[in-house]
């Protein structure tokens, strides 16, 4: 056997090629002979199974055969995919053994790897999808598209998808402990350190918000001039987008960079900075209407901006209104007509971020239709909130989103303040938790000689307590104000030195006298029945602030206060972000 095989391998090529032209021309005549003893019938026959054994399950087709190009399939074209990586998972074996009679497949013999295994007799006449082992999750082996689970979407909050914390470390190998880089790492990675004239929003976090010294008057939210900055759940500003570090969140605070008291000088002159200001008339006045049983005292504010709709000066008003979700909670509400002021008459005692709400896209649906350019609107705030949206006005700058609404606010009305309380403490802990009088028992409140009372809807007084016992509902920062009587506003209104039923009123600018014109037709009205009662509670307001402001109190120096100064009064980080704030 050994010697035949050698024999075999040993024939040159000459012999082979003879042997094989030999039986090329032997079946090249029975192929003529047999050619001519079939029919055509067997002809066509014959042609179509050659068709299927040169292109094996290829599906029909609607399109024009001429316009579909098909590849050569012919017999000597190797197409078996075994030993790669494309080979598929129970394919026929096409290694040339016994089994395989030549190259080419045919309806019964695979020699590419593209069959694979046989389908069961139940689903014998199923057409099955031949796939490469992978695909989406969600479709079956027949191509069908199953069921999908999708996440609910969120409505007006980024999307949270996973049940962990978002700073939690994903994908962290079991038994490997990371450490998440805090912000200090930008210097680290950059070896630069923050220059100390660029202030960011992440020092007004750390010198006021973080310190309990915001006073919610929303000037940061207003000032920002792109809009990164928004109002959290807790009612205090937070970054909602990158911060630019433009400065503008800083210079604007009343407790951070704005200098308020300079700004008194700048809005109402030299004098005023002394006593009460500089006014150019005061008067006790009051609304005679029925309307006003439910308005704080002589229903002046309402009586002014009612008038001032009417007579075409304003199209809406910046108000405080109760919040529908929270009762005695206070909002910021454009109103536009008189039955919408009436119906906000009367005072709450706590912060609206006012300055933070003069977006006019929120307003839009009550606005008239005209340029917001044109538009004219007036703002009722405590004297912070003043103090800031004069300084705002003071600068040509673009605040975005606020901008239209900044420009738009043409009168100010700043109501008589010592003191505004943290909504939750005043009416959680301090009212219901200890006293156990329910928001939903009162129907009036008031802080009056030094007094704070509070009236059921009856009218009957349930609560009547020195102010100071409610000292740990009170906003922190508001012991830093000398501003009672709110030196940047047209008109100041409250009840210090007038008698029950009837408001103080300061007018204080032309704009404020213009204002007192229209609706003084309108009041019962005399000379302001008390002005050293109104001086006494200015001058205390005044001592106050004093013992508890860190800086200097100078209505000369310049407007502005450097972060760097302020550090140094007060003791705040320089550069929280790069000590891992």
């Amino acid at each position: 056997m050994g010697t035949d095989g050698e024999d075999e391998r040993s024939e040159s090529p000459e012999m082979r090629a003879g042997a094989k032209r030999h039986a090329s021309r032997d079946r090249e005549a029975s192929d003529r002979a047999s050619s001519a003893e079939r029919s055509p019938r067997e002809d066509g026959e014959a042609a179509s199974r050659e068709d299927e054994r040169r292109f094996p399950h290829v599906p029909e087709s609607d399109d024009d055969d001429d316009a579909v190009i098909v590849p050569d399939a012919g017999a000597d074209a190797s197409r078996s995919r075994e030993g790669t990586d494309h080979a598929r998972e129970g394919a026929i074996a096409t290694d040339g053994g016994a089994n395989a009679e030549g190259n080419g497949c045919s309806p019964d013999t695979c020699t590419c790897g593209e069959k694979t295994t046989e389908p069961t007799a139940e689903s014998a006449g199923d057409k099955r999808v031949a796939t490469d082992g992978a695909g989406a999750a969600n479709v079956d082996e027949m191509g069908e598209l199953g069921d999908l689970e999708f996440t609910e979407p969120a409505e007006n909050v980024s999307q949270d998808v996973y049940d962990d914390a978002p700073d939690a470390r994903v994908g962290v190998p079991e038994g490997v402990d990371l450490e998440t880089p805090e912000y200090s790492i930008r210097s680290r990675m950059n070896d630069i350190e923050t220059p100390d004239e660029k202030t960011w929003f992440m020092e007004l976090d750390e010198a006021v918000i973080d310190e309990g010294r915001c006073i919610q008057c929303g000037t940061c939210v207003a000032a920002c001039p792109s809009d990164s900055i928004g109002v959290g759940d807790d009612d205090l500003p937070e970054l909602v987008k990158m911060c630019t570090g433009c400065s503008l969140c800083w210079d604007f605070c009343p407790r951070g960079g704005l200098r308020y008291e300079r700004q008194w000088k700048i809005t109402g002159g030299d004098d005023n900075v002394k006593g009460a200001g500089d006014p150019i008339t005061e008067f006790s006045a009051k609304v005679e209407d029925d309307w006003t049983d439910n308005a704080q005292d002589g229903g002046v504010v309402t009586g002014i901006l009612a008038t001032l709709l009417e007579e075409g000066e304003i199209d809406g008003a910046l108000v405080a209104t109760e919040s529908e979700e929270e009762e005695w909670k206070a909002e910021s509400y454009l109103a536009t007509t008189t039955e919408e002021l009436i119906a906000n008459a009367g005072t709450v005692y706590n912060q609206t971020l006012a300055l933070g709400n003069l977006d006019l896209a929120q307003w839009e649906h009550k606005l008239p239709d005209k340029d917001w350019e044109d538009l004219s609107l007036a703002i009722v705030g405590t004297p912070c909130e003043i103090e800031g949206i004069r300084a705002l006005q003071d600068f040509e700058w673009d605040y975005q989103a606020q901008n239209e609404g900044v420009r738009a606010v043409d009168y100010t009305i700043a109501l008589m303040c010592t003191k505004n309380f943290n909504y939750h403490s005043l009416m959680g802990e301090q009212l219901e938790e200890k006293r156990g009088i329910s928001p939903s028992e009162i129907g009036k409140m008031d802080v009056l000689n030094g007094k704070m009372m509070v009236y059921d809807h009856d009218g009957d007084m349930i609560v009547e307590e020195d102010i100071e016992n409610f000292h740990d509902a009170a906003l922190k920062g508001c012991d830093e104000c000398a501003d009672f009587t709110g030196f940047c506003a047209d008109v100041t209104v409250g009840s210090v030195g007038s008698s029950d039923e009837y408001s103080s009123v300061i007018v204080r600018t032309e704009q404020g006298m213009k204002a007192w014109e229209f609706t003084e037709p309108k009041l019962d009205y005399h000379d302001l029945e008390d002005k050293s009662a109104v001086g006494k509670l200015q001058g205390w307001d005044k001592k106050k602030a004093f013992e508890s402001l860190e800086r200097p109190f100078d209505p000369d120096a310049p407007r502005f206060i450097d972060y760097t100064d302020h550090a140094e009064n007060y003791g705040t980080a320089m550069n929280p972000h790069d000590q891992g704030h």
